[in-house]
């Protein structure tokens, strides 16, 4: 796990979009995974960029979402596909047909799980997936006390995960789905390449535990610890917690310059 300590908050995009950019250089066809929130946006808004100014090409490269609410009709704002179409795949030449998403309203969504699982085999596995972390540790909807091999399936979102997102929901806790379809902690481990940024304080804890604690379903990101390539970007707040802060630093200062992410 290599921990990347940035002083400007701006420096973020760039370094997460050199992640995921390094993957499509290798092979036009890169398999990307997507998250939403707040966390990856920086790296979205560069990748956009880089497409922009011709340096970047996605449009061979296939997409898989993270997760998606339950009941939430498409085209729904704050549906996760909208959510991804706004804020990703407008900004970039990836093909539309070639992003895939769960589908919350499906009558069988034990199937539609089961269906992703395969979709993502079939496309040969996830190249590199860009990840955020909630302040109890989760990653994707994998709430605290998920099974650490768990694959897609359908949680039942706590309330303070409700409470941190109602702000997209025009602050109304009620308006906030209760369920989801989520890919599990099993899954996300099967990506080649993890690429987590957390930013602020209110992560610090969750990325203390995530780095420096016990593996344990209590948080369910210290599964990362096992994951061979693991990239964690950071804000000083969010590595206020961590413990050997400085060691990280120094590691980061002395990478060779060819090696990459």
């Amino acid at each position: 796990m290599e921990i990347v300590i940035i002083d400007e908050p701006e420096d973020v995009g760039p370094l997460g979009a050199d992640a995921i950019a390094q993957h499509v250089v290798a092979n036009p066809e890169a398999v990307l995974g997507l998250a939403t929130g707040s966390s990856p946006l920086r790296v979205y808004q560069e990748l956009g960029a880089r497409v922009a100014r011709g340096e970047l090409s996605l449009s061979r490269c296939q997409a898989f979402l993270l997760d998606e609410y339950v009941g939430l009709p498409a085209g729904h704002p704050e549906a996760y596909r909208t959510v991804i179409d706004r804020e990703f795949c407008d900004l970039v030449d990836l093909d539309p047909a070639n992003v895939h998403g769960l589908d919350g309203t499906a009558e069988d969504l034990l199937g539609e799980c089961t269906r992703y699982e395969s979709a993502i085999a079939a496309a040969g596995g996830i190249d590199v997936q860009l990840l955020g972390i909630g302040r109890d540790g989760h990653i994707a909807f994998n709430e605290p006390g998920s099974s650490l091999g768990s694959r897609t399936r359908v949680k039942t979102l706590t309330t303070q995960t409700r409470l941190d997102n109602a702000r997209f929901f025009g602050d109304d806790f009620h308006a906030v789905p209760l369920h989801c379809l989520t890919q599990g902690i099993g899954t996300i481990s099967s990506a080649r390449h993890l690429v987590l940024i957390a930013l602020g304080e209110p992560k610090a804890e969750a990325v203390h535990q995530l780095v420096e604690g016990p593996i344990s379903a209590l948080w369910p990101a210290t599964a990362l610890q096992l994951h061979p390539h693991v990239t964690v970007l950071l804000d000083p707040a969010a590595a206020s917690r961590l413990q050997f802060g400085a060691y990280y630093r120094e590691a980061y200062r002395g990478k060779p310059s060819w090696q990459g992410f």
